[in-house]
């Protein structure tokens, strides 16, 4: 009876703890994502982006339309704030769907209130800020997004972020001595989020060959041929292991 009511205690103490951080946060943790590609999926608190949070990204213009990408499909509409030079040809390639996109190129400086007005009536909201802006104001945006469901997505630091996603460490294919064509492009891409103990990151395609999203294979270990001694093994650092003729 005693540990029965010790798990009780816990299992309440629990409920408590979730229920002042969602009064903190403004949202329930376990609340609906909105679905984005599966090479990001697990580089993201929930497995998508959440309704009501902001996100930091890095100057990335690919990554931007690949979180785009799915809620846009899937029927959410989506802003573009202060990106005058945003293709929507690049933006189709990567999968937005560009009857649910609104561009929004030169805000001024005016960017921040634009954005706001933007988010109570978009779900998703893209915005490259052209200044800093003041402490209150943020707050009051993130007030905002809070109270309609809307998803942030900032290029560039942003206080409190739900998580900052950051591309490092591009590299081109495609391109021999002095000939060919760019094909893909492989980075890593590196999610740190307060609801992790530690960054997660993923080597991607962004864009493929096609000009769209996909996770870099695994290398598949190659094993060695059978020597006469009839010992493999995957590679030099590998415990050998014997192989017998069977029948």
């Amino acid at each position: 009876m005693t540990a029965v009511r010790d798990r009780a205690g816990v299992a309440g103490d629990v409920a408590s703890l979730r229920a002042q951080l969602e009064r903190v946060q403004g949202r329930r943790l376990d609340a609906p994502v909105l679905p984005v590609h599966s090479a990001l999926a697990s580089l993201l608190p929930g497995g998508g982006l959440r309704p009501g949070a902001a996100y930091s990204l890095s100057r990335s213009t690919s990554l931007l339309l690949a979180l785009m990408s799915l809620p846009s499909q899937a029927g959410s509409w989506c802003g573009v704030v202060g990106m005058p030079r945003l293709g929507a040809e690049a933006a189709e390639r990567l999968g937005v769907d560009l009857s649910r996109l609104v561009l929004i190129p030169e805000p001024g400086t005016r960017w921040l209130a634009i954005t706001a007005t933007i988010a109570e009536v978009l779900p998703v909201v893209a915005v490259r800020p052209s200044g800093r802006a003041p402490d209150a104001e943020i707050s009051r945006l993130a007030a905002r997004l809070r109270d309609r469901g809307a998803v942030l997505l900032v290029q560039g630091p942003w206080p409190q972020a739900e998580a900052v996603i950051e591309v490092e460490a591009p590299e081109w294919t495609g391109v021999g001595r002095g000939h060919g064509y760019l094909s893909g492009r492989e980075v890593t891409v590196t999610t740190s989020s307060r609801r992790w103990p530690r960054p997660r990151r993923s080597r991607l395609l962004l864009p493929d060959a096609s000009g769209a999203i996909a996770a870099v294979a695994e290398p598949v270990p190659t094993l060695a041929a059978v020597p006469a001694g009839g010992h493999w093994s995957a590679d030099a650092d590998d415990a050998t292991l014997e192989a017998r003729a069977v029948g």
